[in-house]
């Protein structure tokens, strides 16, 4: 997510029929998508504040989804039950990542801020130790192991110029709305699912929507200067309707047709995406200790996603309806 979590997606089923080259072709389409909307969105950024960006973008990716919804026959109130999971995903994953994430982005530059909002994974192993007792294994403690060498890399003083305006608290902030999102994993793994993963996503979006335009309108103010040019049309459309709704739909669709580990893979591609698009759009340039922390983070995140391989499915595991597992947060 352009500053931001992509929407939260279905995990993949653990071992349902192969994906199709069309459904892998949708798949790669939504990693180069959702990996370009980081540079988009810093480059909206220049000319709308983080909050009411972070408001459009769920505002435009939310009514996209509605009427998506709704031509297909789903929308409907969300079930009792359900309301826990679209207030976690709304205020958690969507609006306190996307809010500090965007006002990370002011701060520090794209390649940076793309790297340390993807630690999620680690911050969910962590989470799930410390808050619900879950002892990670040996290949989970590698897991956190290496990616915490790369986050101790990225925001060394080696690599990162303590003394720069924002640029200490910006990370503070990734790393923060990367802890938002894995507590929202944790949650989405114990839910029991009453609707699908799609027919929620509006609703979660509106109860994203509103207290990002309330914090925008305190915070930030009404914008006074911001000139609607084709050009931002053009970022507005792609960081919301598009990169946001349209790839939401990719990958409740296509990613639950290949097993988990691999659609933690393929997402893994958003990261890399997002630092190379940086470097290529926006002049961000790489230096030998970035790329170290880089590495050392993917691989940390790998074998985060290895370790979930032929773990015993717990009793009443909750499902998504349709036979799909629960939807966490990937992108």
């Amino acid at each position: 997510m352009s500053a931001h979590a992509p929407a939260p997606a279905p995990a993949a089923a653990p071992a349902a029929s192969s994906a199709s080259p069309g459904s892998m072709a949708w798949l790669v389409l939504m990693v180069l998508l959702w990996g370009l909307s980081w540079p988009a969105t810093r480059m909206a950024l220049d000319v709308v504040p983080p909050l009411w960006l972070a408001t459009l973008r769920f505002a435009s990716a939310g009514l996209c989804i509605f009427v998506f919804v709704g031509l297909r026959g789903g929308l409907r109130l969300p079930a009792r039950g359900d309301w826990p999971i679209v207030a976690s995903v709304g205020l958690l994953q969507m609006a306190a990542f996307s809010g500090m994430g965007m006002i990370a982005m002011t701060r520090t530059d794209t390649s940076h801020a793309v790297l340390l909002a993807y630690t999620t994974p680690l911050w969910a192993v962590l989470a799930g130790w410390l808050l619900l007792g879950q002892v990670p294994r040996r290949l989970q403690f590698a897991a956190l192991g290496a990616g915490l060498a790369g986050i101790a890399l990225i925001c060394s003083p080696g690599e990162m110029d303590w003394s720069g305006d924002g640029a200490l608290s910006g990370a503070l902030l990734l790393l923060a709305a990367a802890i938002c999102w894995s507590l929202v994993i944790l949650h989405v793994r114990g839910h029991r699912w009453v609707g699908s993963p799609l027919a929620l996503a509006p609703w979660q979006m509106l109860v994203a929507t509103l207290p990002l335009a309330g914090m925008a309108r305190v915070l930030e103010g009404v914008p006074q200067e911001v000139a609607l040019t084709p050009r931002l049309l053009e970022l507005l459309v792609f960081i919301g309707p598009v990169a946001t709704s349209a790839c939401f739909v990719i990958s409740t669709e296509h990613g639950r047709r290949i097993s988990t580990f691999a659609m933690s893979n393929f997402t893994l591609g958003v990261p890399l995406v997002g630092v190379l698009a940086s470097v290529l759009l926006l002049g961000n340039r790489l230096s030998g200790v970035f790329v170290l922390g880089l590495a050392l983070i993917v691989g940390g995140v790998v074998l985060a996603a290895a370790a979930s391989l032929g773990r015993p499915a717990r009793v009443g595991k909750p499902r998504a309806p349709g036979g799909a597992p629960a939807c966490r947060g990937t992108c």
